[in-house]
């Protein structure tokens, strides 16, 4: 028998080494062209990097994605378990603020918040029908940050309520059923039965949510918010300098995104580490003869 018949020979692929080497070629042209175009002015990149202006607006991207994010999550899940809710009066009004908020563009809902004095230019505090007790006037409340964030925190959580109602519908109803046959409350079984297998499938379109919501505070930039977009205008509007000021701000988002999306994988990797090692005996984990009172890891009620 010949040497040769048992070895494999792998399948030779020419169109996908001529694809990379096409991507090659163009990324080779592009990184040279902008490395020789004196319009980009690199000096004048590297000298506004570490600019206090243009740090003191990557802290106010980073806080604003941060505040807004934290408003959108707690929203979200609220919105989400109003809509799952038997009574049909907190579903529906959770489906409107979802139907609501998803629908307006994100930058109207910005100029909305913001010109909220136009509607009503006074907030009073007391019992309906009835004398207030003070009033406040609408523009002392509603300053540029209460609007940016308002109209950040609430869109995102439209947005929010449906990837936690995704995840909450992804678990199986048996899991439910089961926990409260063994005596645990809707809340003890929200809590240690349902969210944490929810969160195999909130976590990955939450991470994307956060990065999207760092590259949406850049809308603030209207409401005179000195983000990181409205310090690098700032600048650019003295100097005329606008090409070398908006790689500035594309350099930093790039760095920004980066390092959420790293954080991002770590925890798709924790969570789907999970998820592997249970997928198979979830189900039949769930009663146990030789540990009766024990659902999921948790501990015996009582």
């Amino acid at each position: 028998m010949n040497e040769h018949q048992d070895e494999i020979i792998p399948a030779r692929h020419p169109g996908r080494v001529v694809a990379a080497v096409l991507c090659i070629t163009i990324a080779g042209l592009v990184i040279v062209s902008m490395l020789q175009n004196p319009a980009y002015q690199w000096a004048i990149v590297v000298k506004y990097l570490s600019a206090t202006t243009v740090l003191t607006g990557l802290g106010w991207t980073l806080g604003l994605t941060i505040a807004s994010m934290t408003i959108g999550v707690i929203l979200g899940i609220i919105a989400a378990l109003m809509r799952q809710s038997a009574n049909p009066v907190l579903a529906t009004i959770a489906a409107i603020y979802i139907w609501l908020f998803r629908g307006v563009p994100l930058l109207v809902q910005l100029i909305f918040w913001y010109n909220l004095a136009a509607l009503y230019p006074a907030i009073s505090i007391g019992l309906p029908f009835a004398e207030p007790i003070g009033t406040i006037p609408t523009n002392d409340i509603i300053t540029p940050l209460v609007a940016a964030l308002l109209g950040l925190g609430l869109n995102e959580g439209a947005y929010m309520a449906e990837i936690v109602r995704s995840g909450l519908l992804s678990v199986d109803p048996g899991q439910r059923e089961a926990a409260q046959s063994l005596g645990m409350s809707p809340a003890h079984t929200l809590r240690r039965i349902i969210i944490p297998q929810a969160l195999r499938i909130i976590v990955p379109p939450t991470g994307n949510e956060v990065i999207g919501m760092l590259k949406a505070t850049s809308l603030v930039s209207v409401l005179s918010i000195s983000d990181l977009l409205y310090s690098v205008q700032g600048i650019y509007g003295r100097t005329l300098q606008t090409i070398p000021l908006l790689i500035v701000a594309s350099i930093w988002y790039l760095v920004a995104s980066t390092i959420l999306t790293t954080v991002q994988r770590a925890i798709e990797r924790h969570y789907g580490r999970g998820h592997r090692s249970s997928h198979h005996d979830a189900l039949s984990g769930l009663f146990s003869l030789s540990r009766p009172g024990f659902l999921l890891g948790s501990k015996r009620r009582g």
